[in-house]
């Protein structure tokens, strides 16, 4: 039976939770990609509820599979939980992203859960570049993102985290969205982070957290150091599109990492855009094709 979701019910209905279906939805996606005499090819594709994929997209050049992963109902209920596994095998070359916003619903007393795996193997390269992600008041959200790179892997991550529905003048006044993020390379742990970030609390004040602020965005480059020149270069050009907020740049070895915080996801998304299209021709030496559902 197919769960539909009227997002207005699942939010607010004056002021009371509404639970917009029976059941919880469990849902798994599992991708590989591998290296077919140049051409990055799907070689797997399973499911298990409701995520899908597209069918694979070359915009750019074989050597790059494109690949849209969909959430038919169109939103992530208080319970729901969400598996994606991708592997880029020797030489593949993937980028994943979503054709719209990721929202996450009131909680109405359960957690939802995003769990996200990554792998690539030597000289693969894996870009996850998803659209922005909305959690609407009262949402409980757990999201783990985990990376396994070769020790020539390459890999580009973003994420637009928005904080409350502010163009519906709604804000985030009660919820939780907690976050662990751990990337490895050739075994070696080179990035980890974790928080919670609770409604009503400093964590959403704080100056060593989002400061006030609703939106915030992160993109991280692994692969070769940058030198000092594009840097400065690039901390200059992002910071001037985050007119709204702030905007900083850190490398650390092998690992770049940038962040926006600020108050509009559409100011974020440029920003990310932005900075992307300038780290990947250096990084992965190819120009930055931005893929058509960005722009529908």
């Amino acid at each position: 039976m197919k769960r539909i979701i009227d997002p207005a019910a699942a939010v607010t209905e004056s002021g009371q939770a509404v639970v917009a279906a029976s059941r919880h939805e469990q849902a798994r996606l599992t991708l590989g990609f591998a290296d077919d005499a140049g051409t990055t090819r799907m070689i797997e594709r399973s499911h298990f509820g409701p995520l899908r994929v597209q069918k694979p997209l070359y915009p750019e050049q074989p050597a790059v599979c494109h690949a849209v992963i969909v959430h038919p109902p169109g939103g992530i209920l208080g319970g729901d939980q969400l598996s994606i596994n991708v592997r880029a095998g020797d030489r593949a070359h993937a980028l994943l992203t979503t054709p719209g916003a990721g929202k996450w619903y009131r909680a109405n007393g359960f957690v939802s859960q995003q769990q996200v795996s990554l792998t690539a193997t030597a000289g693969a390269a894996l870009e996850w570049l998803p659209q922005e992600t909305i959690f609407f008041n009262d949402a409980d959200v757990r999201m783990e993102h985990q990376v396994d790179l070769a020790a020539d892997a390459r890999y580009i991550g973003g994420e637009i985290l928005c904080f409350g529905r502010t163009a519906s003048g709604e804000s985030f006044a009660s919820g939780r969205v907690s976050q662990r993020t751990s990337i490895r390379r050739d075994g070696k742990l080179v990035w980890f982070e974790q928080g919670a970030l609770r409604a009503g609390t400093s964590s959403m004040t704080s100056p060593l957290a989002l400061a006030g602020h609703t939106v915030c965005a992160t993109l991280i480059a692994v692969g070769m150091p940058l030198n000092g020149a594009f840097l400065n270069e690039l901390r200059e050009q992002t910071g001037a599109l985050a007119h709204d907020g702030r905007s900083g740049a850190t490398q650390m070895k092998q690992v770049l990492v940038l962040r926006y915080l600020g108050n509009s996801s559409q100011v974020a998304r440029q920003w990310l855009t932005h900075a992307w299209r300038r780290i990947r021709p250096e990084l992965l030496a190819r120009e930055a094709i931005v893929p058509r559902i960005w722009n529908t």
